[in-house]
């Protein structure tokens, strides 16, 4: 909690003394009060106890140590791309994921009461949020800073108290640290969504109705057409693959990772067959979970 800015450190301090009374309602997320995670989290869980995680690595930990009973961890934005790292830690972290919620990303540049967007010489921000908005930040001659979050980024802002040092986060950061919106809707597309996954220590079965989307991770063999082979079996089984990334093994620097969404449970014919073929192309794969889907895949 010491690296949060001071205006952030008494809500951080409250939210994780009540989050400490009762861990079964606690729900971590990345961030200072006020961060887009911090959103989500209300939205998904509204009777849960947010807590604030200064890393992802934070709020994973507070998960597997039972100090909460849910994450809410950002793993993509349709501007900006993957979360830097999370893939990686997703794996490693032993949780599973329980289900995803989509944001609508919609960006404010906050500055200290009484400042004006012209007299703003720097943003301070997470580095997804300044990527989102670099082309209007560019345009107004506003020079990006990169920190830990956009929630915490404001609250530098508002301990500063510089007219020339603004902030890009939510409406609610600006409500929770005194800022004006000094302008609305800075991000450089109307599109701007970013995808949540929530996390639990135990697989749960999904809940409700709708097609359900599954999560995993491999690594291919090191052979000739070796991912077009581990594919066939998605094709000719008829598994709709809705997002493939690869990865740079850190150790061997050869891109063999892979992460993957698919459409449908482990426990459908076609995706058990869809995995068996598979499992026996990769050298591994690993299932990170299977929920609902909460915005339809085309």
């Amino acid at each position: 909690m010491e690296n949060y800015p001071a205006p952030a450190r008494a809500l951080v301090e409250r939210l994780a003394a009540a989050a400490a009374a009762e861990p079964g309602r606690a729900v971590a997320f990345q961030g200072a009060p006020g961060a887009y995670s911090h959103q989500a989290t209300r939205e998904l869980f509204p009777d849960a106890i947010p807590l604030p995680c200064f890393t992802f690595e934070d709020a994973i930990e507070a998960v597997n140590s039972g100090a909460a009973f849910r994450a809410v961890i950002p793993i993509e934005n349709s501007l900006h791309g993957r979360v830097a790292d999370i893939h990686f830690l997703l794996p490693e972290s032993g949780l599973s994921i329980v289900g995803e919620h989509f944001v609508r990303v919609s960006h404010c540049l906050l500055g200290v009461p009484g400042a004006s967007r012209a007299g703003v010489r720097e943003a301070v921000s997470h580095p997804q949020a300044l990527g989102q908005c670099r082309k209007r930040l560019r345009d107004w001659g506003i020079k990006p800073v990169a920190y830990a979050d956009t929630a915490a980024g404001a609250a530098l802002v508002a301990e500063s108290g510089d007219a020339g040092l603004a902030g890009v986060a939510s409406r609610l950061a600006g409500e929770l640290y005194g800022l004006d919106i000094l302008e609305a809707g800075i991000e450089d597309a109307a599109h701007n969504t970013t995808r949540f996954v929530v996390l639990s220590r135990i697989p749960e079965a999904p809940q409700g109705d709708g097609p359900l989307m599954t999560t995993l991770m491999f690594e291919v063999r090191n052979v000739p057409a070796a991912l077009y082979k581990a594919m066939g079996g998605f094709a000719t089984n008829g598994v709709n693959m809705t997002k493939l990334e690869s990865y740079v093994d850190p150790e061997t620097f050869s891109a063999a990772l892979f992460y993957a969404d698919i459409v449908g449970s482990p426990e459908d014919t076609n995706v058990a067959l869809a995995l068996e073929e598979l499992r026996f192309q990769s050298k591994w794969v690993r299932l990170l979970g299977t929920y609902r889907q909460a915005k339809p895949r085309a």
